[in-house]
This record gives C-alpha cells, sequence and structure tokens, in this order.
C-alpha cells in the first residue's frame, strides 16, 4: 500500500468521542494525525458544553481534524453515532479519547481489509493493555467464521483474563456498517460489546484481526474510562435483556468474568453472588466457567493480583502466543 499517494486511497475517518478531558484528547488526535496511512480525516465530538476542550482543539489548527461541539451530554454511544454520521470516508476508525494507536494501525488494517472480497467489515487488532502496574498483550485467542462472536468475546480456556477481545479503539469498520448497526444509545458501559454482538448477528459481516499489535488500552485505576466501569447490577441487566445475542456457554461465562467479578470487588453479599451463580447455571457452564466463579468470589483480589505478578500470568510473552502474532511498543507512546 503506498504511503505517499493518499488521493489514491480510501478516506479513513478516525472517530473521537470526548468530554472534560483536553489533554488526553490532544494526544489521541496527535496519534491519529501521526498514521502512516496518509488518507485520513479525524473527527473530534465533544460531548456536551466543554469550552477548555474546544481551545485545544482548536489551538491545533489542522484542516484535516474536525470538531463537532455538541449542546448537550448524550453519552460515548451517541457521540460516536455522530462522529460516523459526520463522516466523509468509507471507512471508520473509533479511538477513545484516552487511548493511543501505534503509527501503522490503519494502514496494516486498511491492508486487510482491501484484501477482502466483503461487503461489510469489521477489522481489529491486537493491542497492549497498559496499567501502572505492567502491560499486558490483548487478544491471546483470534476469531474464527465457525465460532460466534459471543464465545470469542467471554469464553476463557484457563482461568486468567484476556482470552478473546475486539475492543473500541482497534475497531475499523465500514462505514455503511455502522450506520445499519449503530451504537446503542443510553448504556454507560458495555458499549462496545453491546455492538459487537449486534453485528455479530448478521450473516454477510466478515470479522476480522490484524495479529499484531497496534494499539495501547490505558486502563490506570484513577482515570475513569468513557466506554466501561464495574457495575455488577447494571451488568446483570445488560447480559438479561440480549442474553437471545448470547449462546448459552458464553452467557454463564459472562456471569462468571463480569458480573460475578465485579460484584466480589464490591465485596457484595452471600445473597448476590448466589444469586449471580443461580443465573450462571442457567447458562451452560463448563468446569473452567465454575472455576473461574469460584476464584473471583473465593480469593481475595490482592491475592489473586499477587499471584498473577509472582507467576507471570498475562504479560505479553511471545512465547504464548499464537505463532503468527506479534508485540510492537512504540517509545513514543
Amino acid at each position: 500500500m503506498p504511503a505517499n499517494d493518499g488521493a489514491s486511497l480510501p478516506l479513513v475517518s478516525a472517530v473521537i468521542p470526548t468530554r472534560n478531558r483536553p489533554d488526553l484528547v490532544v494526544r489521541a488526535v496527535r496519534c491519529a494525525l501521526a498514521q502512516t496511512y496518509v488518507n485520513l480525516e479525524v473527527i473530534v465530538v465533544v460531548d456536551g458544553p466543554d469550552s477548555a476542550t474546544e481551545a485545544v482543539l482548536s489551538a491545533l489548527n489542522v484542516p484535516r481534524v474536525r470538531v463537532f461541539p455538541l449542546a448537550e451530554n448524550v453519552g460515548g454511544s451517541e457521540a460516536r453515532n455522530t462522529g460516523v454520521r459526520a463522516a466523509r470516508g468509507e471507512w471508520v476508525a473509533l479511538l477513545d479519547d484516552d487511548d493511543e494507536w501505534l503509527p501503522e494501525k490503519i494502514e496494516k488494517q486498511m491492508r486487510l481489509a482491501l484484501a477482502s472480497e466483503a461487503k461489510l467489515q469489521l477489522i481489529s487488532s491486537m493491542l497492549i493493555v497498559r496499567s501502572s502496574e505492567e502491560d499486558t498483550l490483548w487478544p491471546i485467542t483470534f476469531p474464527h467464521p465457525s465460532l460466534p462472536v459471543s464465545e470469542y468475546l467471554f469464553c476463557k480456556r484457563g482461568l486468567g483474563f484476556g482470552g478473546g477481545c475486539l475492543q473500541t479503539s482497534t475497531i475499523l469498520a465500514s462505514k455503511e456498517l455502522l450506520l445499519k448497526i449503530p451504537f446503542q444509545i443510553g448504556l454507560k458501559i458495555h458499549q462496545d460489546w453491546d455492538w459487537v454482538l449486534r453485528v455479530g448477528q448478521l450473516t454477510d459481516v466478515r470479522v476480522d484481526l490484524v495479529r499484531e499489535s497496534l494499539a495501547v488500552w490505558n486502563v490506570e485505576g484513577n482515570r475513569q474510562s468513557i466506554g466501561r466501569y464495574g457495575d455488577w447490577e447494571f451488568s446483570l441487566q445488560w447480559a438479561r435483556s440480549r442474553r437471545a445475542l448470547f449462546t448459552p456457554r458464553a452467557y454463564s461465562y459472562f456471569l462468571a468474568t463480569e458480573c460475578a467479578r465485579s460484584a466480589s470487588k464490591r465485596h457484595a453479599p452471600v445473597s448476590v453472588m448466589i444469586g449471580i451463580l443461580r443465573e450462571c447455571l442457567s447458562g451452560a457452564p463448563d468446569l473452567n466457567c465454575l472455576l473461574f466463579f469460584a476464584k473471583v468470589w473465593l480469593i481475595p483480589q490482592n491475592l489473586r493480583r499477587f499471584l498473577r505478578m509472582r507467576l507471570g500470568l498475562g504479560k505479553p510473552r511471545q512465547e504464548n502466543l499464537p505463532a503468527d502474532a506479534k508485540l510492537h511498543t512504540d517509545g513514543g507512546l
């Protein structure tokens, strides 16, 4: 793919929703502008009155950056939908304001997208999950046409996290797909999962993944992400309302990995944990799922973290990944 002939390449629109985080969104915009794929515009949707963010974006004075300030706060889902509707490109790449892209992300995803004959496409990539404690490489498994999306996202092979992953800031999709299946308005969490599960119900969509780490998902505990924070009650209600989008096995794993873990972190009473367990059993849990549930319920979080660090679980070791997976780092990120 020629890196110096932008006019001959399809236009890609990077959509970044933001609110009250001017320093972070400027970093996100700059890493989008630094892409080796040059035929790219950046759309920033300011989700409600935010003069500080508007001021720093205006100071950039870059023609490729278009800013859409909203009169009121509509939430991350509708902010993304607004950006998609305003996009001029045939392709849309999503980026949360607190995440980052490595320079070749869009170029490598577009190379994969243009090699396919599928009309509707969702292209993801591997990513580095960055916290104050460690860097972890996700995912450790890749999508397959024969595997339901819900099982890819939620079913685990072992007792650790980091199985399947289609995180928001890795997603590149045809604009047609994002218009056909918009993000669900009103969800305070699970916006990306909700969208991916609904996309997975379409029979004419190809889901693929570049087997290289091309983005950084910053998950610092002292900063709330625009897309997700723990709330076991909301998660349980959401899963029940979307149960038709899960296989029974994936539904059980979601209850064990998300609802039980979140409730345990908040020191929920035994009655709550038993209720979540009953809901988990209403699906099709396997032995590993039940062991995962027991782990998050019975082993304190601090002890789990200590054991993970001591045993090196979750660290981005190349030998633990599929042979064609690649870990990239960039000192500028």
